[in-house]
């Protein structure tokens, strides 16, 4: 099955002129620009950025092995969620799908935009369910939201079921890779020229530690990129975003080392809950946190807490009950963890 994707776009849009400001009816490199009502006078920021994103796009590219064309790039992971939902969901009609336990602002989205959320549950061993999964599709059920490595599980979700969805779902199916450097997994972008309806989801920050600059990223059929451009805000990525990315992006080796600690972080954090006594289970991780399952989280997070501590608290999350989900820090942090949690 090859979904049409122009049939699953909001009617609306099909005919939609997207803003254009002078620098996208353009092409080179000017020296004067008298078309944005901009101050002339140079204070770093005083033009408007590149709407396009291009020489950060080219990096992204060139790293992923993907075609510019298949990207793009958003104010955080959030942004992407967000223009997917507008671009194919219609209010109060369409319907999406998620796998819980999960990240939340998928179910937030979706209700901000009025869609439908049809919740469905993980496995005990927080994997998918083929049938489950399959089931409640319906002719207006247009995305399905999964998350691998899984927050707040840790795990990656299994790749035979993602590839039945793909095969078999008239619609998008959204893989949020958000952890995937962490992972030993290879990431669903290189699928891609596989799968019409591939979403994948990632991110600057987590692994690359931008999360102060909300950078995500979008890679998908170029026919989807197309819509995500034609809807988004004109400057939707600031000049500092951009330029803060292109420093970091091209020291690959630094992410990379600082993967490899955090791996090592992980591991030593594993070994030594194994000997707490407070702390019940300690799910495997393909990502850079653990979900602990404790005697009493609640009690434990506010102990945590007022040892000047925040870890978070998932309790109250689906299949998740007694369970803390805790980052990996710095090898002092997770030290002073260690120490806390050995008092308790």
């Amino acid at each position: 099955m090859i979904p049409d994707i122009s049939k699953l776009l909001r009617p609306h849009l099909k005919n939609l002129k997207p803003y254009s400001s002078a620098r996208d009816e353009f092409a080179g490199e000017a020296q004067i620009f008298m078309d944005a009502n901009e101050n002339p006078f140079a204070t770093g920021y005083n033009r408007y950025p590149d709407p396009h994103q291009k020489k950060l796009k080219q990096k992204i590219a060139s790293i992923q092995h993907v075609s510019e064309d298949q990207l793009f790039i958003g104010h955080g992971s959030d942004e992407v969620i967000d223009l997917l939902l507008r671009a194919f969901c219609v209010p109060t009609i369409d319907e999406v799908i998620i796998a819980e336990p999960t990240y939340g602002m998928y179910q937030v989205s979706a209700r901000i935009n009025d869609i439908k959320v049809k919740p469905v549950k993980l496995t005990a061993s927080f994997d998918l369910d083929k049938e489950c999964i399959l089931s409640p599709i319906s002719a207006h059920t247009k995305l399905i939201f999964l998350c691998s490595p899984n927050n707040p599980t840790g795990n990656i979700l299994n790749p035979d079921t993602i590839h039945t969805l793909l095969k078999n779902f008239n619609g998008l199916v959204l893989i949020d890779e958000a952890y995937i450097d962490f992972a030993s997994s290879p990431s669903w972008v290189t699928e891609l020229g596989r799968y019409k309806n591939l979403v994948v989801l990632q991110t600057l920050s987590k692994a690359w530690g931008l999360a102060g600059l909300r950078l995500g990223m979008c890679f998908a059929d170029s026919t989807i990129i197309s819509v995500l451009n034609k809807i988004k805000l004109p400057y939707n990525i600031s000049e500092p975003q951009q330029q803060a990315a292109l420093k970091a992006l091209h020291d690959v080796k630094k992410k990379e080392r600082e993967v490899k600690k955090i791996l090592a972080q992980r591991q030593w954090l594993t070994e030594k809950m194994n000997d707490i006594k407070i702390i019940n289970h300690i799910y495997p991780s393909e990502a850079n946190f653990l979900l602990v399952k404790m005697t009493d989280a609640r009690a434990v997070y506010q102990k945590l807490l007022a040892g000047g501590i925040v870890v978070r608290d998932r309790s109250k999350v689906v299949l998740c009950q007694n369970c803390l989900r805790i980052t990996v820090g710095t090898t002092e942090e997770n030290e002073a963890l260690i120490t806390l949690l050995k008092k308790l």
